[in-house]
């Protein structure tokens, strides 16, 4: 009988510590899984594993990646790229904040923003991907503006211009109230014209509806003869049957309309380069570093099959030369 006590009490000893084991290496199971949770959840989005490409920022510059990442996710079908469009300023703010492998740009970035990297430590490299003609448009059916110089649209937009109405500007335009309608304040399209047309302490007037949706302001202009906006040549292009460009008198006196020509030339005034910023430390997941080659080997073709102007061949392939060597191949 003790014997079989004995024979007993050990097999339940043994249950106990086979259980105890399991129950360990089940804790030891849910740690890993938990770690490696959060790491494929990690925001930078830099794990080797992962084939989503986070891009945000400007929408001037969105037609171009969209085309870009539609025909690359044809040719590469298991590839994710994630396209927001928060304007440049708000693009440059997930940047910082680590969101996002790219981030588009229609101006230039700024000092404080520079500053926002460098303190999080985060390397970069700036790609001029396209050209664009900031277009000044107007309803189809304003047949009296035929141009306009940029102390005029000073005088349209500042807060301090004392513009109400068309005869405000020419005593010969109709006494209609214009309607204005801008991009929001974090689109890199109100930063450059507020920079060439308002000048440095300029303010836009309070009046003035603002969105950072493009198309919303092209809904704007087609829905009122009174209307008058700015935005990306793209979005006139695509709406040119609905909108008038307004020639603008540049530097040496001459009235230009914005065109693929004169916009590369550099002869239409408001002429200006679109980016893209790129992480040095994404480019380590190779579907980053191929989707952003990819992009640069194409965005010319893209930008203009969209309604931009590319740059010259030998640009992009500068570009990539930079590319490689930000990636360290």
């Amino acid at each position: 009988m003790r014997s079989k006590s004995l024979f007993t009490a050990l097999a339940l000893l043994m249950l106990i510590l086979l259980l105890a084991a399991c129950g360990n290496a089940e804790g030891n199971s849910n740690e890993e899984s938990s770690g490696n949770s959060e790491g494929s959840g990690d925001t930078e989005g830099e794990s080797a594993e992962s084939t989503e490409v986070l891009v945000d920022g400007s929408s001037t510059v969105f037609p171009i990646m969209e085309a870009v990442a539609e025909e690359y996710q044809k040719e590469n079908p298991e590839a994710r790229v994630n396209i927001g469009v928060s304007g440049s300023g708000g693009g440059f703010e997930k940047f910082v904040a680590g969101e996002t492998h790219l981030s588009n740009a229609s101006r230039p970035i700024k000092k404080e923003e520079k500053q926002a990297l460098k303190e999080t430590g985060i390397e970069y490299t700036q790609f001029e991907i396209a050209l664009d003609g900031l277009s000044i448009v107007v309803n189809k059916e304003n047949d009296w503006v035929d141009q306009l110089t940029v102390d005029q649209l000073n005088k349209m937009w500042s807060a301090d211009g004392g513009v109400t109405t068309w005869s405000d500007i020419n005593e010969k335009w109709p006494d209609e109230k214009i309607q204005f309608y801008s991009p929001g304040a974090d689109s890199g399209t109100f930063d450059y014209f507020s920079e060439v047309v308002l000048g440095e302490e300029g303010q836009i007037r309070q009046n003035a509806s603002l969105s950072e949706d493009d198309n919303v302001l092209v809904q704007g202009v087609t829905s009122s003869p009174n209307a008058i906006s700015y935005f990306g040549y793209a979005y006139y292009a695509e709406n040119k049957d609905n909108l008038r460009a307004v020639p603008i008198v540049n530097d040496n006196g001459k009235t230009v309309k914005p065109s693929q020509e004169t916009v590369q030339s550099g002869e239409y005034p408001f002429s200006r380069p679109l980016f893209t910023y790129v992480k040095h430390s994404a480019l380590e997941n190779e579907s980053v570093y191929n989707f952003a080659k990819y992009t640069l080997e194409h965005a010319g073709e893209m930008a203009e099959s969209v309604g931009y102007v590319a740059k010259p061949g030998s640009a992009y392939e500068d570009a990539l030369q930079k590319l490689g060597e930000a990636a360290g191949k």
